[in-house]
């Protein structure tokens, strides 16, 4: 027969050597309750670092383990989310029903410190990707603003076709501007181009009003043979 409660005492003097730091025993009664945590150390260096990760697995003997599992709780503590525990819950449930007979604490606590361990570096793994992915995206973007965009057939046509009716529109524009302006008076393009006043303003705005002569200019008149051009013009007459 069995002896069950031996089995469980051995096993907890076990454990309390192989985890002295990690191994806390809950109750005694009527079976043992103790928890054992798990953790991640973390590793390596800059953008291939892996976290460190914490959880706490909880164990309560039943009257007949190592025949029956042990009741079993999960709980995260560091870096690991509820929902990513479901996978590392069924495993655990699975090292249970494999090693049922054996004392099972051991390899439990093992299975999940590999999980924990696979797990962190897994997202290292992907957070690592996706920056790589994001830096691959700028790289990609930057160089299509000097590549500009590759021309083809279907582009090329379409580009045509936006050019020739905007260019269009143009000149439908300017043909409805000549036209309109064909039709105005002289009187009512000068009143519409207030240009034509301000040209003549400044051109009398520096005097006031009065145009300055050169007095100079009409100084050596005496000398111009004026007499003889008339002389000519009457015989001419």
């Amino acid at each position: 027969m069995t002896d069950y409660k031996e089995e469980q005492n051995n096993e907890i003097e076990a454990l309390e050597s192989i985890y002295p730091e990690e191994f806390l025993i809950l109750e005694t009664e009527p079976h043992h309750k103790f928890q054992i945590t798990v953790k991640t150390e973390g590793g390596g260096e800059g953008e291939e670092a892996t976290a460190a990760a914490e959880i706490c697995l909880t164990f309560q003997y039943t009257a007949t383990y190592p025949d029956q599992p042990p009741v079993l709780e999960v709980t995260p503590i560091d870096n690991i989310e509820d929902e990513d525990l479901k996978e590392l819950r069924q495993r655990l449930d699975d090292v249970c029903s494999d090693n049922l007979g054996m004392v099972m604490v051991f390899s439990v606590v093992t299975s999940a410190l590999e999980w924990l361990t696979s797990h962190m570096e897994s997202l290292a793994r992907t957070a690592l990707q996706a920056k790589q992915d994001r830096e691959k995206q700028q790289e990609e973007a930057e160089r299509k603003k000097f590549e500009g965009t590759r021309v083809t057939v279907e582009t090329f046509l379409a580009w045509k076709a936006k050019f020739d009716a905007e260019m269009a529109l143009l000149r439908s524009e300017r043909e409805r501007e000549e036209e309109k302006n064909r039709k105005l008076s002289g009187r009512q393009l000068f009143q519409r181009d207030q240009t034509l006043n301000q040209s003549d303003l400044s051109f009398l705005g520096d005097g006031e009003g009065e145009v300055a002569v050169d007095e100079s200019l009409f100084q050596d008149l005496d000398d111009l043979e004026l007499e003889d051009e008339l002389d000519d013009e009457d015989l001419d007459d």
